[in-house]
């Protein structure tokens, strides 16, 4: 059995509990706490903030004992529109950081400093979000039972029930004939699911089958029903009570689009649309690759046609008769970026304010397959897909060794890494960002770039400890169609595989039914739990083959532990009657809790007061 796992002695977060819940502004007082445990004896805490740049310190005042903890609050007015802070405690004649990574007795930087946005507007619906990724030629055949008819010469038509081409031309041209239409006739599988939001890559015509490489920006790709195909699947999802958002590549086009065709006539409007080499023979294409031409944001011409004018593609599609709920933005950290153009920053403030501007209820999230801190923190957009602070990481906790996948862009397999190795990279990524942006960050298992959570884990038990991971920490769930399932795939063109509805509905081995099971399960529980969605975090344990934390919000604590296989370990939290909420690790009382599990496995409960 592992030792006693202890609270750290003094925890602060962005959640309620502790700061603001909801958007501030310039010239606000806001109040925030810190709460530590009353046999620290913490004698003093101080604020340590930043001052037009120069470190400044606030004295908080004792506000109340309760449950064996004492809290300080102490009172800030925000000067500069991001404001970074940490505290400062004394106890014992000693003194300790409190920081988002946790507690220090050494100095720390500022990197990892909590962090206040006045210029963070986003939409509330983020947070409780339930992200669903449908990519539209793999979910559902058209209801009338059509075979797609008139295919490019680019398309090699596939039959529904064939498996995805690994790597070469196939995997980018074989097309199954998913409709949009076929996506609205199955919205109730999304609502039994507990999904909230439909995310669809892209819906625009190109000349593969992913359509990141547009063609056009100005209709549906008539494979998959063209125009009234999106606005009916808008309607149906609206009716359901589903958000719906895009795709779209800001980045670049693909070389069949009409702009990148004007623009080879220096004399035309799109002329500066591309970036080209000084002799205007020879284009850039993204990462090397030459049917992608990189969009030159430098050019206002280009901006007004992409972003700002009536019929532009980030405005057009948000208007009615679509009414799309915003937009994922592809590739959004390189957008804008060349050498030494760097203009990122702009473009993402352009599109954030013109979204804003038509329906401030409307969405962008940026694609970031990396580290995303330092773009996340300027706080254009509203939220982030994680790789960083949790894909990776759970990744590298529950790989089964051998299988071989690759660590996404990196030339080598995943590497193996403990409980306590994962849990520092989520509390580093997680601490290096405003929590409310974190709070609204889709955390990821799998996605069509990926390889599928399943072959990764090798199993379904260490899939379902994913999932339990998924549905209860900071930030929205994503998954990607076919997760549910235990659908497979080595890599990401392997994991877009269509879903087998015949098997979903009848049975068969192509679907994990007590997969399925778990996801909607775990939708309830976050559904019914506010502390799943809008509560603090405070790491309990981390060993190797165990992750526990507690969700916090103010009127509920939830007791969340995942295993990666058999293990037992007693966290210190005496007198706190349990309720379980779901899973299978057992927890006895006695001296704190003892969590056992007998293989992988996930264990909530609600945690009553001492």
């Amino acid at each position: 059995m592992a030792s006693m796992q202890t609270l750290a002695w003094a925890h602060h977060d962005g959640s309620a509990l502790y700061a603001p819940d909801g958007p501030v502004a310039l010239g606000d007082e806001v109040a925030l706490r810190v709460r530590t445990a009353e046999e620290a004896q913490v004698e003093r805490v101080w604020l340590r903030t930043v001052l037009d740049g120069e470190p400044a310190f606030v004295a908080a005042e004792p506000t109340g004992e309760r449950d064996g903890e004492r809290w300080f609050t102490v009172r800030l007015t925000l000067h500069n529109p991001l404001t970074p802070y940490r505290f400062l405690l004394q106890a014992h004649g000693d003194i300790a950081w409190l920081n988002g990574t946790g507690l220090h007795r050494r100095d720390v930087t500022d990197h990892h400093d909590f962090r206040l946005h006045t210029e963070d507007s986003s939409p509330a619906w983020l947070r409780d979000a339930v992200v669903y990724q449908v990519f539209p030629d793999r979910f559902a055949p058209d209801p009338s039972g059509a075979a797609p008819g008139d295919l490019p010469g680019w398309a090699l038509p596939k039959a529904w029930d064939e498996e995805p081409a690994t790597d070469g031309p196939a995997a980018v041209t074989e097309v199954y004939g998913g409709t949009l239409a076929g996506i609205e006739a199955r919205l109730d599988h999304l609502v039994a699911l507990g999904v909230t939001t439909l995310y669809l890559t892209p819906f625009f015509p190109g000349r593969s089958n992913h359509r990141y490489d547009a063609s056009t920006f100005d209709h549906v790709d008539p494979l998959l029903g063209g125009d009234e195909a999106l606005a009916s699947l808008a309607r149906a999802a609206h009716a359901r009570g589903l958000r719906v958002m895009g795709d779209l590549t800001t980045n670049h086009t693909g070389d069949g689009h009409d702009w990148f065709a004007a623009s080879r006539d220096v004399a035309s409007p799109e002329a500066g649309y591309y970036l080209w080499n000084e002799s205007r023979d020879d284009w850039v294409g993204w990462t090397g690759h030459r049917h992608l031409p990189k969009l030159d944001w430098r050019d206002e011409a280009l901006a007004a046609r992409m972003v700002e004018d009536e019929t532009a593609a980030v405005r057009r599609w948000l208007a009615p008769p679509y009414a799309l709920d915003g937009w994922r933005i592809d590739v959004a950290n390189m957008t804008g970026r060349h050498g030494p153009v760097d203009v990122n920053a702009a473009v993402a403030a352009r599109v954030r304010r013109v979204v804003a501007a038509d329906n401030p209820d409307a969405a962008v999230v940026a694609e970031h397959f990396h580290d995303a801190t330092e773009d996340l923190r300027r706080g254009a957009w509203d939220a982030g897909m994680n790789y960083a602070g949790f894909l990776r990481p759970v990744w590298q906790w529950l790989a089964q060794p051998g299988t071989g996948i690759r660590y996404l862009e990196a030339p080598v397999p995943v590497p193996s890494r403990t409980g306590a190795e994962a849990a520092a990279t989520m509390r580093d990524v997680l601490a290096g960002i405003p929590w409310r942006v974190a709070a609204r960050a889709w955390n990821l298992l799998s996605t069509h770039d990926t390889a599928r959570i399943r072959t990764l884990t090798g199993s379904p038990e260490r899939h379902r400890a994913a999932a339990a991971l998924l549905y209860t920490y900071v930030g929205a769930p994503f998954v990607f169609a076919g997760d549910e399932g235990g659908a497979s795939g080595v890599n990401g063109e392997h994991s877009r595989t269509p879903m087998p509805w015949t098997e979903i509905e009848d049975g068969g081995p192509r679907w994990d039914a007590g997969t399925h099971a778990t996801y909607r399960a775990l939708g309830r529980l976050r559904s019914d739990r506010c502390a799943l969605r809008h509560g603090g975090l405070r790491w309990v344990a981390a060993t190797d083959d165990a992750l526990v934390y507690l969700r916090e919000c103010g009127h509920e604590a939830v007791l969340v532990a995942v295993a990666r296989e058999a293990t037992s370990l007693t966290v210190d939290l005496p007198g706190r009657p349990l309720e379980h909420l779901y899973g299978e690790v057992d927890a006895s009382q006695g001296d704190g809790i003892t969590l056992t599990a007998r293989g992988a496995a996930a264990g909530v409960w609600r945690l009553g007061r001492a």
